[in-house]
């Protein structure tokens, strides 16, 4: 897949710390229950702590009791990527970034109480929120 931003390891090496670079360029994850967006619920919108791209709304945020921030729908269609993850001996659905090409975390059909049924797992250190103001 290509993507409208694109840099090299090493220039997101510059940009992120040792566990965003990790988390976001790596397929890498946080510990459940330790993200700092686990608990926010101030109104605001969730961007990508790579390239800054817009990618959830706080409206869409639900507590799924998973250990990470969970979301029903992104904020527009296009805003993420989807790529099927046979890692750990089983498969899922990757989430990344539709303009960076980070990952965010993964999706899975098992919230039927939510509008969409969608559970986007994300990791808190995938994002950055921005409170309305």
């Amino acid at each position: 897949m290509t993507f409208p931003v694109s840099k090299s390891d090493d220039e997101w090496r510059n940009l992120l710390t040792p566990m965003e670079f990790h988390v976001l360029r790596e397929a890498g994850t946080e510990r459940p229950g330790t993200g700092e967006l686990l608990h926010e619920e101030r109104a605001g919108m969730y961007h990508c702590r790579a390239c800054d791209a817009e990618l959830f709304r706080s409206t869409t945020k639900f507590d799924a009791h998973c250990g990470w921030p969970s979301f029903y729908q992104p904020d527009e269609q296009g805003a993420v990527a989807y790529v099927e993850d046979r890692s750990h001996g089983m498969v899922r659905t990757e989430v990344l970034c539709a303009t960076c090409g980070s990952h965010l975390g993964h999706v899975f059909p098992d919230a039927p109480h939510m509008p969409t049924g969608q559970r986007y797992c994300m990791n808190s250190v995938s994002l950055r929120f921005a409170p309305e103001t």
